[in-house]
């Protein structure tokens, strides 16, 4: 699996900043080019949505985010970076110039992406000195959260670069989809072009409002559509004879004139206002923030269900956080700092966490010190391949101190300091804090070495007793923390 260290982004619009913010969440560094003086303001509100999602989406920890650099020329966006990914208005010739200022600086390895929704990646690698690094990469938006990119090659894209890119876009927690032969506006959109062409003359006749038509979309076959698409769920229309039945009871209305696609709306001024209209009379009550979030909420919600059934974009988010928990496993022990207590957990505390005030509700303080105690086994080597060899930690005890509030959205962190350990026993005490360091409570826990098979207390092997010793007798010079051995006893 690729991973990069650096990308740029040409363009900080809508999609640009979907871009900037799924590297930076990824642990990359971006530097970006925009002309336009909101570009900052307008990418770091994108940024702040992709991470209040993330914070609900994922079950793992994210890498170290990014550093994000805004730049005053393409060429210096582009220079450094292993990918560039252009993200300019629909204009070839402007494409076209901004390739020629990416190849002014980028190295000759430097992979070229365009986002563009349907101009062919040949015409757009036309006046490039090394075209075949050019492909378009077409995501969705919000592109932090929905995985589909369609990955299209021009006719002297080399197939390595196409590899690569794919690579790098999975190793990010995408769903690269390689189209094999060019065609305008590629698939997704064609789909939807479709949709929207009928939608319009609903519209214009008078049939349906714009509300009807997403009423319509969302409370039917939209439902259907995000975890199965189209030929899977006209397959279970044909019921136990599948596609072929329904093929041969449906196929003929394909002949009845019930559509408009192959003619277009007159795109008249009426028509604009008609639309832009009854769009305002239909969420003109909410801002475009609240409605964006409604939305990254209810993706959110939909990804992770789907993640649970192993269905769909569900299977994309689930392979992505196997190789980020996989990645978080390989550590190098000797590079620790045993002189402190260890980071063992990060995060944002998420809406669902909440409880009636607000806060972060007690269930989930237990939660934080879980991750924490799951991060101090893997430090010491008891990865999931030591557990699947049938031996783990057990918590056998924990007692936990509430000292401060901590309220949804804010973010988190936890380090922890082994008291002692030896043969089948590791004490733990947990600190949980706020970001500027202010202490929200402690968390202090025994755990005992397990034989998985037996059920019963046995020793690890001698890489975790060793490792577990070296952190015990570091920490042996550390402060004894506050509270650590007390009962319920906290002085108000």
């Amino acid at each position: 699996m690729s991973s990069i260290q650096t990308a740029g982004v040409i363009g900080a619009g809508v999609i640009g900043a979907g871009w900037i913010a799924r590297l930076l969440l990824n642990g990359i560094d971006v530097n970006v080019f925009d002309p336009s003086p909101d570009a900052p303001d307008n990418a770091n509100k994108v940024i702040n949505n992709a991470a209040r999602a993330y914070a609900n989406l994922h079950t793992v920890q994210l890498p170290k985010k990014g550093q994000l650099s805004f730049k005053k020329s393409v060429a210096e966006a582009s220079k450094n970076a292993e990918i560039v990914i252009e993200a300019v208005p629909e204009r070839l010739k402007m494409k076209q110039a901004v390739y020629s200022e990416i190849e002014l600086s980028a190295s000759i390895d430097t992979i070229i992406t365009s986002s563009t929704s349907g101009i062919l990646p040949t015409d757009l690698q036309v006046e490039l000195n090394n075209p075949e690094r050019l492909l378009v990469s077409h995501p969705f938006n919000p592109v932090y959260l929905l995985p589909l990119v369609e990955i299209v090659g021009g006719e002297k894209t080399s197939t390595t670069v196409i590899e690569k890119a794919s690579d790098i876009f999975e190793s990010i927690g995408m769903f690269p989809l390689h189209i094999k032969k060019e065609i305008p506006a590629f698939i997704a959109d064609r789909l939807l072009e479709s949709v929207w062409r009928e939608a319009l003359w609903l519209v214009n006749d008078g049939i349906a409002t714009t509300e009807e038509i997403d009423d319509a979309i969302r409370y039917g076959f939209g439902l259907r559509w995000a975890q199965m698409g189209l030929f899977e769920t006209y397959r279970l229309a044909g019921g136990e004879a599948g596609m072929r039945h329904f093929i041969s009871q449906f196929g003929p209305c394909l002949e009845w004139p019930w559509t408009h696609l192959m003619d277009v709306p007159e795109f008249t001024e009426e028509l604009v206002d008609k639309v832009a209209n009854q769009s305002d009379e239909q969420s003109g009550m909410h801002s475009i923030r609240a409605l964006e979030q409604k939305r990254d909420d209810n993706l959110v919600d939909i990804l992770k269900v789907l993640k649970d059934n192993h269905w769909g974009a569900g299977n994309t988010l689930q392979a992505f956080e196997e190789r980020l928990a996989k990645n978080a496993e390989e550590i190098n022990f000797e590079s620790l700092d045993l002189s402190q207590p260890l980071e063992t957990y990060t995060t944002t505390i998420p809406q669902k966490w909440s409880d009636f005030n607000g806060h972060m509700n007690e269930t989930h303080y237990l939660e934080c010190f879980s991750n924490a105690a799951d991060k101090i086994m893997t430090i010491v080597g008891v990865d999931r391949a030591y557990i699947a060899k049938g031996n783990s930690f057990f918590t056998v005890e924990t007692h936990i101190r509430h000292l401060d509030e901590v309220l949804v959205g804010e973010g988190v962190s936890v380090s922890t300091q082994v008291i002692s350990g030896g043969g089948k026993k590791l004490h733990v005490f947990h600190f949980l804090y706020h970001l500027d360091g202010r202490l929200v409570a402690t968390g202090e826990q025994m755990l005992i070495h397990v034989n998985l098979e037996s059920r019963a207390a046995s020793n690890p092997n001698k890489l975790v007793n060793e490792r577990i010793a070296a952190i015990s007798s570091a920490h042996q010079n550390l402060a004894s923390p506050d509270g650590i051995g007390r009962a319920v006893a906290q002085k108000l």
